[in-house]
């Protein structure tokens, strides 16, 4: 009598291990086009933000400030989920306020982003070559 191998005995089938998912990334780093200039004449460039959470979508529309002028919600909202700018860490509606245009434009993107893709990098087309790469929106320094 010719027995099999265990494996066939048992009815065992192998199959490969899944793969590990890839770990959720919460927060992300961000160079300012201009900086934040603290009270003290300090520029701020690089900072944190983190992904928003409901709370910090809908505590705002609670917000008087926000109530009477709905634009301001941006201010209230962007105040919540950034962390750090420079070495500011209390991050605050009146830090928001005294940023640059362009700087609060590139965080209202950076928001936008990073809480609807999920990722800073955006997709763009060389207009010499044609060719399509990705570029981290988030800065950095030149070259890196």
């Amino acid at each position: 009598m010719r027995r099999g191998s265990l494996a066939e005995e048992r009815d065992v089938r192998v199959e490969p291990a899944a793969p590990k998912p890839e770990p959720l990334t919460t927060e992300f780093a961000f160079v300012l086009p201009r900086g934040y200039v603290d009270a003290a004449g300090a520029v701020h460039r690089d900072g944190v933000m983190r992904l928003a959470t409901a709370r910090d979508e809908l505590i705002p529309l609670r917000d008087d400030r926000v109530r009477e002028n709905p634009a301001y919600l941006t201010v209230v909202l962007l105040a919540r989920v950034i962390t750090r700018i420079g070495s500011v860490t209390d991050i605050h509606a009146g830090v928001v306020e005294n940023l640059f245009a362009a700087d609060l434009a590139f965080l209202q993107d950076l928001y936008r982003r990073v809480n609807t893709e999920g990722h800073t990098r955006a997709a763009v087309t060389c207009p010499s070559c044609q060719h399509r790469f990705a570029v981290d929106v988030a800065g950095g320094r030149l070259g890196e």
